[in-house]
């Protein structure tokens, strides 16, 4: 009878560890990480700007970085939902959104305000 308890104890532990295990991976979200994101077509011509995206406590937050003046600016929101996110930011005076879907693990399609269409990849260490 001991063996048994001992027996049903550790398989308790051990269902207990792997839901754990899974619930904090579910909860990591696709979008984190540094991005490389290339916005075609827009006034001042093709840009490159990179993301950096964080999760905590389930809310996303982040921030853009200028790579010609490594300016680094806070990210005034960030939706997702369904098919990707949404990032909010001010450039130039202007209230600016992007919206990202994935592609795959490392690549993101999507579009700046609704009318210049960008690409974007994921900034590997």
């Amino acid at each position: 009878m001991r063996k048994f308890n001992l027996v049903l104890a550790c398989l308790m532990a051990l269902v207990f560890i792997t839901t754990k295990t899974n619930a904090q991976t579910a909860a990591t979200n696709p979008f984190t990480g540094k991005w490389d994101v290339l916005a075609k077509g827009i006034p001042g011509g093709d840009k490159h700007i990179l993301f950096t995206i964080a999760e905590t406590d389930g809310k996303l937050s982040g921030t853009m970085t200028d790579p010609e003046s490594k300016a680094e600016t806070p990210l005034t929101k960030i939706d997702k939902d369904d098919k990707g996110i949404v990032i909010y930011f001010t450039a130039q005076g202007y209230d600016v959104s992007l919206t990202l879907q994935k592609k795959d693990d490392d690549h993101v399609t999507g579009s700046m305000m609704a009318m210049f269409e960008c690409t974007g990849e994921r900034v590997k260490p």
